[in-house]
């Protein structure tokens, strides 16, 4: 089963600073049908104007994953981290049992960031952040793990989240595709951060999203130059 999310159908919110696209029930915006996908509770597509951002907030209990589509995300927080991901790079915040942190754009330009938070197989434990680069190069044509549940990926060099869950990235030119084994009781999400392609015969175009069950292997062609994000869990 794979359900289209496209772009225009995502709810909104529209600031002076910020215009962030939903594809599940966030803040203001509430639609039943798209509240959780298995593990999988938020995903925002969010525009950052320059010199702007979210202030110190808490939060607990939730793995946080950002990945950055163009610009750059300076982090803070109560924990005191502090740290600047560039596009194409990746960040993880394990709140735990409770951190206050911010997010800022202190670039000159918009910064575009895909927002993951996937809900954890325990409350509580110990906070944690950290960030790596995943250049986009190196995931040309192929999926990339960026951060997982599973000790092999994390060995591998993926960022660790307290859930068996996997968040992946990669980079196909036009004409070019990758094959996943999702296993038939997983969830999967996945998102066009540009170009267009089909997941199993399912057309995206850019910044659409799909939610995908019961599809054992997906196969991703790109009918154009493309980015894709993909989470794989429970």
């Amino acid at each position: 089963m794979i359900e289209k999310r496209s772009f225009d159908s995502l709810g909104k919110f529209d600031a002076d600073w910020l215009k962030a696209r939903y594809h599940f029930s966030f803040s203001g915006y509430h639609n039943p049908e798209r509240v959780h996908w298995g593990a999988l509770r938020v995903w925002n597509d969010d525009t950052i104007e320059p010199k702007t951002g979210f202030p110190p907030h808490p939060h607990s209990d939730m793995e946080i994953i950002t990945y950055v589509r163009t610009g750059a995300i300076t982090h803070q927080d109560s924990m005191g981290n502090r740290g600047r991901t560039e596009a194409g790079d990746v960040q993880v915040m394990s709140a735990g049992a409770g951190v206050t942190h911010a997010e800022y754009n202190l670039e000159d330009e918009k910064t575009t960031i895909y927002q993951i938070w996937i809900v954890p197989k325990a409350r509580g434990g110990k906070p944690y952040w950290g960030s790596a680069r995943f250049p986009k190069g190196e995931r040309s044509g192929a999926l990339v793990t960026l951060a997982s549940g599973f000790e092999d990926d994390q060995s591998a060099g993926a960022l660790p989240i307290r859930q068996d869950a996997r968040v992946l990235a990669a980079t196909l030119e036009k004409g070019q595709s990758v094959s996943y084994d999702l296993g038939a009781e997983r969830h999967a999400y996945l998102a066009l951060a540009k170009g267009k392609a089909s997941v199993n015969g399912i057309e995206l175009g850019p910044r659409d999203g799909a939610a995908i069950k019961a599809e054992p292997t997906l196969r991703i062609e790109a009918s154009d130059d493309s980015e894709i994000v993909l989470v794989d869990a429970p």
